[in-house]
């Protein structure tokens, strides 16, 4: 008999979940996959991206991060991603393409540091507003994050991410380059941001 493989799921936001399996699949290391092309050749990307309203994925040691539309509620979705993952462990195939996976020994330090900063510091002071804030990749020295709950879609969200969370990555991790908000804001349901009419 198959060894059951537990999955833990745990909503970050409307738009992102976390499910985190009782072992590893990309051991140290780490493959973001922004859309369903990019999942090509790549068996536990590809069939999450079959998933309907997944339009984002990250697969990082024990962990897949999925995005999704903001239009669907998450339960039938992470019953049907939960499903996905335990079939394509099962299937003794190597979940993602190694020519998918580029990560550098620095980049996969360097999220551990912004990750441990995000939980301990950032995220408990955002989240006295509502606010969330995910690490969604790691390219080189670049850090692409997403802005969820009270934070997405505000009209101070950019001022949040400047002078508060991006300042403070930057007085603990001065190696960092860019810091890029990858949050869509227009799909936001706060009433301080809309987009600029045409």
């Amino acid at each position: 008999m198959t060894e059951e493989i537990k999955i833990q799921a745990q909503i970050l936001t409307n738009e992102v979940c976390q499910f985190t399996v009782d072992r590893p699949i990309l051991p140290k290391r780490s493959a973001f996959f922004s859309q369903k092309e990019d999942a090509k050749g790549s068996p536990l990307p590809e069939a999450l991206f079959a998933i309907d309203n997944v339009v984002a994925v990250l697969i990082s040691g024990s962990v897949v991060k999925v995005t999704k539309t903001n239009d669907e509620q998450w339960m039938p979705i992470a019953k049907q991603i939960g499903a996905a993952i335990r079939k394509q462990i099962q299937s003794g195939q190597p979940l993602v393409a190694e020519e998918d996976v580029r990560r550098s020994a620095s980049e996969i330090d360097l999220r551990k540091k912004v990750e441990t900063i995000l939980n301990n510091e950032i995220n408990p002071l955002i989240a006295q507003h509502g606010g969330v804030v995910s690490l969604i990749d790691v390219r080189g020295a670049d850090l692409y994050l997403q802005l969820g709950g009270g934070c997405q879609g505000c009209g101070m969200a950019d001022v949040t991410l400047r002078q508060g969370i991006e300042a403070s990555i930057r007085r603990a991790l001065p190696e960092v380059e860019e810091v890029l908000d990858v949050t869509d804001h227009a799909a936001g349901t706060n009433p301080f941001y809309s987009p600029t009419k045409k």
